[in-house]
């Protein structure tokens, strides 16, 4: 296990020596934000040729650019919900106030702090799902989330790059929150269903205030049958406000540092409730 932690350490130490892969690139992440399989990543996030043409920060919009960008985001998002690239921007350019508590939130806590300071990113070159499937034992949460993502097809790698936010903590705050997606799948035990995402989008609505999980989690219920918008008010809904409320601040969590601890354990110390069996 020790070489476990040192692997994970060099890998930290290697990526903050290269800042052009501090916020990736590649397609955004469907609407509910679940991660694309692998075969549809493409380039990896740490490839030269993408890097190049991606800058580390974005640059920063005028409030009248950044109006125009809201308004075309929301209404091409409203019309089309599986436009991850829309989507992706609405939450970019609506989500600085909360953005900037959740920035407060990590800064008053000595882990949220450590986060900052390190910028861990969750990808292929910094998490060998591979070496934790295989070497973790099965009730680690290491291994559950290697499981997870490998049961699905899905690849870490496949998030989207951060574009319209210049502030670098409020873009590594936005990536960050992207990334830590199927930690959260992994910790809650929600499936990668349209069910199961809308209760995390619920969950994440609570946990952060972000406007455009908020848009995700109404549109998205639009699209539900009436047992299945049943479901959504009668036990996921609830489940998420109780998780929400009570549990730890989960953005303060250093996931990376928790994947050989027992998952159960950590569910306790987090309070975290794993989501009831429908």
């Amino acid at each position: 296990m020790r070489s476990l932690r040192c692997l994970r350490a060099t890998r930290r130490r290697g990526l903050a020596s290269t800042p052009s892969r501090q916020f990736g690139v590649g397609s955004s992440e469907p609407w509910y934000g679940s991660p694309r399989p692998a075969r549809d990543v493409g380039s990896s996030s740490g490839s030269d040729s993408s890097s190049s043409s991606q800058p580390l920060f974005a640059s920063g919009l005028t409030p009248l650019e950044r109006v125009g960008v809201a308004i075309h985001s929301a209404t091409t998002a409203l019309a089309d919900p599986t436009r991850a690239d829309a989507v992706a921007a609405l939450g970019e350019v609506t989500g600085h106030v909360a953005l900037q508590s959740m920035h407060r939130r990590m800064q008053s806590d000595p882990t949220g702090r450590r986060i900052l300071q390190d910028r861990p990113l969750v990808d292929n070159a910094s998490i060998d799902i591979d070496h934790l499937a295989q070497t973790l034992p099965p009730n680690t949460f290491g291994h559950q989330y290697a499981t997870f993502m490998k049961g699905h097809g899905f690849d870490p790698d496949g998030r989207a790059a951060i574009r319209f936010i210049a502030d670098p903590d409020l873009a590594y705050i936005m990536l960050r929150y992207r990334q830590c997606h199927d930690f959260w799948h992994t910790l809650t035990g929600l499936p990668p269903t349209v069910l199961g995402e809308l209760a995390l989008k619920w969950l994440e609505v609570i946990q952060t205030g972000l406007p455009v999980a908020a848009l995700s989690a109404t549109v998205g219920s639009l699209r539900l049958s009436a047992e299945e918008r049943r479901i959504l008010n009668e036990v996921y809904l609830p489940w998420a406000v109780r998780v929400g409320q009570n549990s730890e601040y989960l953005l303060n969590v250093y996931y990376e540092e928790e994947f050989e601890a027992d998952i159960e354990e950590l569910r306790a110390r987090l309070r975290i409730e794993e989501v009831p069996v429908v």
